[in-house]
């Protein structure tokens, strides 16, 4: 019996774990904008991988997952770590020049990127029909929003940057996921996997944020703390582990029509913790992008 076989359409158990991760992924955005006055940007997403990767190598030792053979993962794992680390460069200092509604559209563009980099590059993975529909209007969506950001009265000149960060942090997630699909890595452990992307970022991050000046201006206190906890405790280690083990256990096509709820819980967390102004053209933008995403995963 094959391993797909073995996987199950969704049950209650995996739509309300999907739920929550899709809102607990939204929120994150509002918790890095919070936190970046009291800590770097650099520094603050630096500190949240060396956490979750001393977290991650804790729970695959525990699990005596092989993490030390050679198996050829190294060359793509360094990449993979690289462009990860990248990719959370471009969300920690974009949030400082857009909204957290805005980069939540922006950076959950990714499944998009994805769906085109995997057409040119892994075999039999070809858009269809439908689903080169879904990146004709996520694009065009995307068009609309940068337009508001240059139009809309509210809106400083500085937001172009921030969300232009955004969109670059989605490509970059997508090529992360590139690697991996197409590389060693797809068939090593999933813990093995993320550990290269946490170590490799936490380093690239760290030594940016020193070199920066950033570890001296940081304003300990419970805020940061808990922001902290949250990025790289919840996200980073736990919501992260459970992903992969919901890919395990259940069909990934039905999975990943949920990608669409992260950013409409990163839009409401923005609008409701941070006051974020969502005009009706920015609201039609994301509307357009939300539709390709689902567009996008839908499987004939």
């Amino acid at each position: 019996m094959s391993t797909h076989a073995l996987r199950r359409p969704l049950d209650g158990t995996a739509i309300g774990l999907m739920v929550l991760l899709c809102a607990a992924w939204g929120l994150q955005q509002v918790v890095i904008k919070v936190t970046a006055p009291l800590m770097g940007a650099v520094l603050q997403a630096g500190v949240r991988s060396a956490i979750a990767a001393l977290l991650v190598f804790a729970f695959a030792s525990w699990r005596g997952t092989p993490l030390w053979q050679r198996d050829g993962t190294l060359r793509p794992g360094l990449v993979a770590g690289l462009l990860f680390g990248a990719e959370f460069f471009c969300i920690f200092v974009g949030l400082g020049h857009t909204t957290a509604s805005r980069m939540a559209v922006f950076l959950y563009t990714a499944p998009i990127f994805t769906a085109l980099g995997l057409h040119l590059f892994v075999p039999g993975e070809h858009l269809r029909r439908g689903q080169w529909l879904g990146v004709v209007l996520a694009f065009c969506g995307m068009a609309l929003a940068f337009v508001d950001g240059i139009v809309a009265p509210s809106a400083h000149a500085s937001t172009l940057l921030g969300d232009a960060l955004g969109v670059v942090a989605g490509a970059l997630w997508a090529a992360t996921t590139i690697v991996v699909r197409a590389s060693s890595l797809s068939s090593a452990p999933a813990s093995k996997t993320l550990l290269y992307q946490l170590a490799v970022s936490a380093v690239l991050l760290l030594a940016m944020a020193l070199a920066a000046g950033q570890a001296g201006r940081v304003e300990v206190n419970g805020m940061v703390v808990a922001s902290l906890f949250y990025q790289s405790v919840l996200i980073a280690f736990a919501s992260y582990l459970t992903w992969f083990w919901l890919l395990r256990q259940y069909l990934a096509s039905r999975l990943s029509v949920f990608s669409f709820l992260t950013p409409l819980f990163g839009v409401a967390f923005g609008v409701l913790l941070m006051h974020d102004a969502v005009g009706l053209r920015f609201g039609a933008a994301a509307v357009l992008v939300l539709l390709g995403i689902v567009l996008v995963n839908r499987k004939s």
